[in-house]
C-alpha cells in the first residue's frame, strides 16, 4: 500500500473544513481548502471582513483563470464550495482551523465554544505561529484532538505546513492532519510543541539581526533587503516583515523571547515596536518599512 494511498484514505475522513477568521491568512486557507475539493465554511464575526474575503478569493480565482491554471467553471465551483458566515452555529465540520488574532485566550475561548457545537471526533487545528499548542489544548475538554497546523502566507502558494503536536495529541489526529495537508498539495513537517516551533524559532535571527543593522546605522533597509535577495533569499527581511504584518511579526518575537527566558540575542527590536505603535504594519496598512499607498497592496 503506497504512502499516497494511505494519505488519501486519511484525508477522506475529513470532508468538511471550517476556517475561523476571515483575515488574510484565514481567507487564504479557506481558498486552499475549497480548491482542494473540501466543503468549506469561513466564519468571522465581521460582515465587512467576510465581504472583503469573498472579493479577494474571487479575484484570486479569476487570476488563476487568466493564467489558464483554472477553467472558469472550476473557479465558480470553488467559490460556491465556500459558505461565508457570521453565525458560529454554522461552524460544524470534521476539521476546524482557527486563524484568528494571535491571543491565546481568544483562541481557547473560541475552541471551547466550538467544541460544544461539534462532534467529539472533530479535530481543532490552530494556525498560531508561536503560541504554545499545549496551553491551548489543556484548556479544552479534549486535548487529544487539538493540534497545530501552521500555514505560511500566502497559504495557497507556500508549500510548508508545520504540524505541531503535544504529548497529548492523538496519533490518529496527527495522521489525519497530515493526510489533509498532502491532499492540499502541501508538505507537512511534524514537530513537537516548542517556542516558535521550527521556522519561527530560526527566523527570529533573520529579522532581528537585520533590524540591528539599521538600529546601529550600519546599513539601510533597501541595502539589507537587496543583499539578502541577491544571496538567494526569495524576499529580504524588511519586505517579509511588511508582508507578514509588523504586529504579527513583533508579537511572535515577544512570545518566543518570553518563552525562552528572555535571552539577549532575541530581544525585540525598538524599531519594530515603534512601527507597531505608529500603526505602520506593512502592506495591510499601506506603510511599514516601505510605502504601499500608491501600489496594489
Amino acid at each position: 500500500m503506497t504512502d499516497n494511498y494511505f494519505c488519501k484514505q486519511l484525508s477522506s475522513m475529513v470532508q468538511t473544513i471550517c476556517v475561523c477568521g476571515a483575515g488574510t491568512m484565514g481567507s487564504s486557507i479557506a481558498q486552499l481548502a475549497a480548491q482542494s475539493g473540501y466543503k468549506t465554511i469561513l466564519f468571522d464575526l465581521s460582515e465587512e471582513m467576510l465581504t472583503k474575503s469573498k472579493t479577494a478569493i474571487s479575484k484570486n480565482l479569476q487570476a488563476l483563470v487568466y493564467k489558464q491554471r483554472l477553467k472558469s467553471e472550476e473557479a465558480v465551483a470553488i467559490l460556491n464550495r465556500i459558505i461565508f458566515t457570521r453565525h458560529i452555529k454554522d461552524c460544524t465540520a470534521h476539521l476546524v482551523i482557527e486563524a484568528i488574532l494571535e491571543k491565546a485566550q481568544a483562541k481557547i475561548d473560541l475552541i471551547k465554544e466550538l467544541a460544544v457545537l461539534n462532534s467529539p471526533e472533530t479535530i481543532f487545528a490552530t494556525n498560531t505561529s508561536s503560541i504554545s499548542i499545549q496551553k491551548i489544548a489543556e484548556a479544552t475538554s479534549k486535548p487529544s484532538h487539538v493540534v497545530g497546523m501552521h500555514f505560511f502566507n500566502p497559504a495557497t502558494i507556500m508549500k510548508l505546513v508545520e504540524v505541531v503536536k503535544t504529548f497529548q495529541t492523538s496519533s490518529s489526529v496527527v495522521d489525519q492532519v497530515i493526510g489533509v495537508t498532502k491532499a492540499m498539495g502541501k508538505t507537512p513537517v511534524i514537530c513537537n510543541d516548542a517556542p516558535g516551533f521550527i521556522v519561527n524559532r530560526i527566523a527570529r535571527h533573520y529579522y532581528l539581526e537585520a533590524l540591528k543593522l539599521i538600529e546601529q546605522g550600519l546599513a539601510d533597509v533597501d541595502t539589507v533587503d537587496e543583499v539578502l535577495q541577491t544571496a538567494g533569499f526569495k524576499m529580504g527581511p524588511f519586505k517579509l516583515m511588511d508582508l507578514i504584518g509588523m504586529d504579527i511579526n513583533y508579537s511572535v518575537t515577544n512570545i518566543v523571547w518570553e518563552a525562552l527566558g528572555r535571552p539577549e540575542r532575541l530581544t525585540p527590536s525598538p524599531v519594530q515596536k515603534a512601527k507597531v505603535e505608529a500603526n505602520e504594519l506593512g502592506r495591510k496598512t499601506g506603510k511599514g518599512f516601505y510605502n504601499y499607498s500608491n501600489t496594489n497592496k
